[in-house]
């Protein structure tokens, strides 16, 4: 199948989105997170269009060829968040299936708090909600405080997008430091050095952790089974930035919510363990 690159005007900005699948099938949104892009799905999307789901998975704002807005301020959480609803509206949706990943699940966690209505089911990949990050800080997780490190790194001025630059084109960058050796190919690294050096990029990438105080600091934490959404969690285990211990805590918010360990794959889980991925998503979006 051949993907459909296209332009799309929402909340203000214009996002580059990739579309393929039957016009009239099911839709399915895809987020991806920090450092990715659309392709951050890449073993995603051609399975689920095979499914009959029309997949749409944009780069979000800051990233590869979006706009990229100046400013912290232009990537508080509810701008993100308002960007997948205006995307949605775009393209003549009520409601949609999501997925994300890293810093796309978060906008996804986002969502189905205050968005409810425009989601059908929700997939998370290996990331907490942002309120039980929070408990974790608050009761004493040094583990994860240290794990978290560089959310306070990237609120430096200049200097995360020096790191960055220089890291990108080396091979050892801030994707294969945090995955197995089989995890990201050099022609998956090459797509991926491509998409940073897009003017403006680096810093709307890390304009996202520069807003993101408030989300770790003023998202209340829903009581358990208060999220009514359908969810399903997959979690690699090898994760070294995020806990499995905060998968467990998350996924109790659900009153409908299934949770997927994934003992071998990392952060990184949608391309460890791609074909059980593809399978677990396309499965749970599938079910009555």
């Amino acid at each position: 199948m051949e993907l459909t690159h296209k332009f799309v005007q929402t909340n203000g900005i214009t996002l580059h989105v990739v579309t393929v699948g039957p016009v009239d099938g099911p839709p399915v949104v895809l987020l991806h997170g920090f450092p990715e892009f659309w392709y951050g799905w890449h073993n995603q999307i051609p399975y689920l269009a095979a499914q009959g789901f029309r997949v749409i998975a944009p780069d979000q704002r800051g990233y590869n060829l979006s706009d990229k807005p100046r400013g912290g301020a232009n990537y508080q959480i509810d701008l993100l968040a308002r960007d997948v609803v205006g995307l949605i509206d775009a393209l003549g949706y009520d409601s949609v299936f999501l997925a994300g990943h890293d810093w796309g699940a978060a906008v996804a966690w986002w969502l189905v708090t205050h968005y409810p209505e425009r989601l059908r089911k929700l997939a998370i990949l290996n990331v907490p909600h942002p309120g039980v990050m929070r408990q974790a800080a608050q009761t004493g997780n040094w583990r994860q405080a240290l794990r978290s490190w560089y959310i306070y790194f990237f609120q430096l001025p200049w200097l995360p997008e020096q790191f960055l630059r220089l890291t990108g084109r080396t091979a050892r960058n801030i994707l294969t430091v945090s995955s197995r050796r089989d995890t990201f190919s050099a022609a998956d690294l090459a797509a991926y050095r491509q998409a940073w050096s897009q003017p403006g990029a680096l810093t709307g990438m890390v304009n996202w952790y520069r807003a993101a105080l408030r989300l770790f600091t003023k998202t209340p934490t829903p009581s358990p089974g208060s999220i009514q959404t359908p969810t399903l969690m997959l979690w690699g285990e090898r994760d070294v930035a995020l806990g499995k211990e905060l998968a467990q805590p998350s996924i109790d918010l659900c009153a409908n919510g299934r949770l997927v360990f994934f003992p071998k794959a990392t952060h990184w889980v949608q391309h460890d363990a791609a074909t059980a991925v593809n399978e677990q998503l396309a499965g749970f979006f599938a079910e009555p």
